[in-house]
């Protein structure tokens, strides 16, 4: 992350970066540094869940210089997993808590840069029906995470739920379905219908004021009012 935003908006990589890549890492012009700081309206993040890093810094002097290692971290989804020195997300567990420490973390090391949430919502198996309480207890916290990060500060602009429709995914081709629109691809005209949290969320959408976010905000500590 720090490898792309910090050069829009300070115009140069950190200096972490710098000390660890080294050479490798080629120089900004007076010029260049001049023409990219600043040139960021706003960032755009997506965030579907969160991981646990810790130190690896002891590595064997002689590792092979690449991405994964000179981070100098081995990540893991949960306390209990194996640590790896590359991030695979195999599990995407909901951390609605982990959205709004992002969003605060680049209020407090970013100038407070406009942010949007330009992608957040839950993959369920291809065989989950309509009724989705799930995804609506999903969103619930998240948007409720997103609320309590604006509160405290964050230059949050947007929040954008991923995604309209059920479509093929990158990761994961037809067998995660993220849409608040179920759309059954068997039948070769695609026909859609509203899942419960498509409901749910132009409801929550309309109401906007006085609207309380209800179920299970609580335990994410990020009760809230719209």
């Amino acid at each position: 992350m720090h490898r792309v935003i910090n050069p829009v908006v300070f115009g140069d990589y950190p200096a972490v970066m710098r000390e660890v890549v080294g050479s490798r890492l080629p120089n900004f012009t007076g010029r260049q540094s001049k023409l990219v700081k600043g040139s960021a309206d706003f960032i755009g993040i997506n965030h579907y869940t969160s991981c646990y890093i810790s130190d690896n810094s002891n590595t064997d002097a002689k590792r092979i210089p690449d991405f994964n290692a000179d981070m100098f971290a081995l990540f893991r989804m949960s306390r209990e997993d194996p640590p790896t020195n590359a991030f695979i997300p195999f599990n995407f567990d909901a951390d609605p808590k982990g959205l709004q420490l992002m969003l605060e973390y680049f209020r407090d090391v970013y100038d407070n840069i406009p942010v949007y949430v330009e992608e957040n919502g839950l993959g369920e198996p291809a065989n989950r029906t309509i009724y989705d309480t799930d995804r609506i207890e999903y969103l619930n916290s998240y948007i409720g995470s997103t609320l309590t990060a604006l509160r405290n500060g964050a230059n949050v602009k947007g929040y954008f739920v991923w995604t309209l429709m059920d479509v093929f995914e990158f990761l994961d081709g037809y067998q995660s379905r993220y849409g608040l629109y179920y759309v059954d691809f068997k039948d070769e005209n695609r026909p859609r219908q509203p899942k419960m949290s498509a409901h749910w969320y132009s409801n929550f959408i309309k109401s906007r004021n006085d609207t309380k976010i209800e179920r299970n905000i609580q335990k994410s500590g990020s009760s809230a009012w719209l």
